[in-house]
């Protein structure tokens, strides 16, 4: 019997013309994006169907129009599917589409809540006193990367635990690049640094939290009708006040991805869906999981296809 986890992507996985394949398939995906078109009073299809990679890569339009083909995707599998998964889950920003998914937020407030997200994020790299940077460390343990972290004077820390051999780390430009060439010395195999805006995940990130959660007690929330598995503290969560608090933390807190996917298979788990744009997650579950587990992913009507026959067998 297959016990379900369906996953939402972060940022890095936006490109141009994503999306569009369920757009011009379904019924369902046109009015989800007019809905969220309208909103957020721009288009967000438009800028999914045709912006550039300039367009795409600012967090102000990066986060909604990921978010977009997250619900859009679960939405057209909803709308044919009778699946039924036990968990929820997202990395990042995608945590707002199982917060979606969930039924904890409605479209219309977790589009509002990603805007405003997004925004606060944005402002924070514009008005920070010392700009931030981001950088993937692969092929070193995470604990190594943590301990030697914790001992450079100039801010960073871990942003996200992504799985056991890859780790992003985040903070000031100087603390990064120490942190890079100590873990290089201690045998790294590569450090990737990321095209980002500024460092996210980081207490650099704390007057966006500050100024997100002016807006998120705004909003409604409700109970979340199947748990969402968060990334502050990889735990089941149904309880609006408990999203109230971990979605502001989350923004300078670490991911703890590697322990979101080892709970939910301690839980039985054995069929993991990515839904949004690309296979990040997808790649880093077959890492994690045993040889056994059934991991999909879908991003357009012909991965669609192919999951659906996958969970007939």
């Amino acid at each position: 019997m297959k016990k379900i986890a369906i996953l939402f992507p972060g940022q890095g996985a936006q490109k141009q013309g994503m999306g569009k394949s369920f757009y011009d398939n379904y019924d369902v995906a046109k009015k989800v994006f007019t809905s969220i078109d309208t909103t957020l009073e721009r288009s967000i299809s438009k800028l999914c169907f045709e912006g550039t990679d300039e367009d795409l890569k600012q967090t102000i339009n990066t986060q909604p129009a990921l978010l977009a083909v997250e619900v859009v995707g679960f939405e057209v599998l909803k709308s044919i599917s009778d699946i039924k998964p036990a968990y929820f889950a997202g990395h990042s920003l995608g945590e707002y589409g199982a917060l979606y998914a969930s039924r904890a937020l409605s479209l219309e407030d977790c589009f509002r809540a990603i805007n405003a997200r997004a925004q606060a994020m944005q402002n924070a790299c514009e008005n920070a006193d010392e700009k931030g940077a981001m950088a993937a460390v692969l092929g070193l343990d995470s604990a190594i990367i943590k301990e030697e972290a914790d001992k450079i004077p100039n801010y960073v820390d871990v942003a996200n635990f992504n799985e056991p051999k890859q780790t992003v780390i985040t903070g000031t430009c100087d603390g990064v690049e120490k942190l890079s060439t100590i873990l290089k010395e201690k045998g790294a195999k590569r450090i990737v640094p990321l095209a980002v805006s500024g460092a996210f995940h980081s207490k650099l990130m704390k007057s966006a939290g500050e100024e997100f959660a002016k807006f998120f007690n705004s909003i409604e929330i409700k109970e979340a009708h199947t748990p969402v598995v968060t990334n502050t503290d990889a735990l089941p969560t149904t309880k609006p006040e408990d999203f109230r608090t971990k979605e502001v933390m989350q923004i300078s807190s670490s991911v703890q991805w590697v322990k979101t996917i080892e709970f939910m298979l301690s839980e039985g788990v054995n069929t993991f869906i990515e839904i949004g744009e690309g296979k990040v997650l997808s790649g880093l579950c077959k890492k994690m999981c045993p040889p056994e587990t059934l991991i999909l992913n879908i991003s357009d009507k012909e991965s669609l296809d192919i999951a659906l026959e996958e969970l007939k067998k």
